[in-house]
This record gives C-alpha cells, structure tokens and sequence, in this order.
C-alpha cells in the first residue's frame, strides 16, 4: 500500500526523510518536489517526532494521563 512521507530535499539534491521508514526490500518511490521551502526552524521538531511518538503512545504512557480524560471544559 503507497505510504506518503514528508522529506526535505536540499539545495545539493540530497532527500531526507523526516521520519523514519522501515523497509525490507527495494521500493520505487515518487517524489514531488513543492513550490513552498523548508522551514529551517521546523524541521529539528519533525525530526523528532518519529522517536518522541515511540515514547508518548506506549500504554503506560496513557495510563499515566488517563485522569485528564475526562476533563470538561
């Protein structure tokens, strides 16, 4: 099934995933270059998130913030 990932292509034509993708064979892949640049001070966020997601969906991760479930506001 086609999976879309967010990359930044740099000024050298370097792509870089900003996520981590696993893989266990050769895959083609399309890549559509956008007309808006990268944001410099963004990309240390997305960067992270693939490894800060790892962290925050484990099930002792909801347990602990389970309380504030629910909250009314």
């Amino acid at each position: 099934m086609p999976r879309t990932v967010e990359a930044v292509i740099e000024p050298g034509g370097r792509v870089r995933l900003l996520e981590t993708v696993v893989i266990h064979e050769a895959r083609r892949a399309v890549v559509t270059i956008l007309d808006e640049a990268a944001e410099a001070a963004d990309l240390p966020a997305h960067m992270s998130e693939a490894a800060l997601a790892e962290d925050w969906n484990r099930p002792e991760e909801d347990a602990a913030w389970a309380h504030l479930q629910s909250a009314r506001f």
